[in-house]
């Protein structure tokens, strides 16, 4: 991926090297884990949002930020490290593509904060351990990546390649935007009227939207002349990688279906080149197929 000479991010909080004091309850928020019964409501209006694009007002979607918590940090420092400032400049990229495609829409794309730690962080949505991985809290619309996970994602995983560290981005801010158009207010009145089986589906659901809204940045991010050759096959690798069945191979030597919130491997890679392909909003309906009516 060209980046070097391209726009970097002000919307980054680096608070590496700080002092993280616990308060809250341990865990937080499960930003992947959405899911249960109600189909035929879930799935009506997902299907509404992503048929019509952004139109309408539902859900956070024209909410404004007075309600969201005051950061205790200052963004727009700019990382001085090289993987900092990377990650800064797709960042950077995410808010042309999500700002545009609001737009075509009538729509304010309202840009996540990203916010880079080490080892553990007070996040809105509770303290949280560089263990859970890259994850996007809905509370404070703010994204929370340990750069080291990129390291393990590559000698761990053999997820190489920078464009694999942009694809886990656009990931989180696929969430993001799913947290925008309301997706997630309604997945959270979901998850606690059902069981957990049903509500693990809605969960996968939910992530393989998220890839393919990640697949949908790179299609128009192709656009903008920076993608290389092979940079498509390093994310649908990494996509590979960290599917549900492959980790629980890799862990336990088996996997266990009903306990998936994330989806297979083939679902993942299947539904980023689908966002990658089609570069829009209405072919993106995971819920119908994983979740059913």
């Amino acid at each position: 991926m060209k980046w070097r000479d391209s726009r970097r991010s002000t919307n980054v909080e680096d608070r590496r090297g700080q002092s993280t004091p616990r308060t809250g309850s341990g865990g937080g928020f499960s930003p992947m884990a959405m899911g249960g019964g109600l189909g035929s409501i879930i799935i009506m209006i997902v299907l509404y949002l992503l048929m019509n694009g952004l139109g309408g007002n539902f859900g956070t979607g024209n909410s404004n930020t007075t309600n969201i918590p005051p950061s205790t940090n200052q963004a727009g420092a700019e990382p001085s490290d090289e993987m900092g400032q990377f990650i800064s400049t797709v960042l950077a990229y995410t808010e042309d593509v999500w700002q545009e495609q609001f737009r075509l829409q009538g729509r304010t794309y309202q840009n996540p904060t990203l916010v880079l730690f080490n080892d553990a962080v007070q996040s809105g949505c509770g303290y949280q351990s560089a263990q859970v991985g890259p994850f996007y809290c809905p509370a404070d619309r703010k994204i929370y990546i340990d750069l080291g996970f990129f390291s393990e994602l590559e000698t761990k995983y053999g997820a190489k390649g920078d464009f694999a560290i942009a694809y886990v981005l656009a990931h989180e801010v696929g969430h993001h935007v799913q947290n925008l158009l309301g997706i997630t207010d309604e997945m959270n009145k979901i998850r606690t009227q059902v069981n957990q089986t049903t509500y693990n589906r809605y969960s996968v659901a939910l992530e393989l939207q998220a890839d393919y809204l990640a697949g949908v940045w790179a299609h128009h991010v192709k656009g903008f002349g920076v993608l290389e050759q092979g940079d498509l096959e390093e994310a649908l690798n990494a996509a590979n990688a960290i599917g549900d069945d492959t980790i629980q191979k890799r862990a336990q030597g088996y996997t266990v279906p009903d306990s998936f919130t994330h989806g297979t491997s083939e679902q993942r890679k299947f539904w980023l080149y689908r966002g990658f392909e089609y570069g829009d909003f209405k072919h993106g309906d995971t819920f119908s197929e994983i979740v059913g009516n």
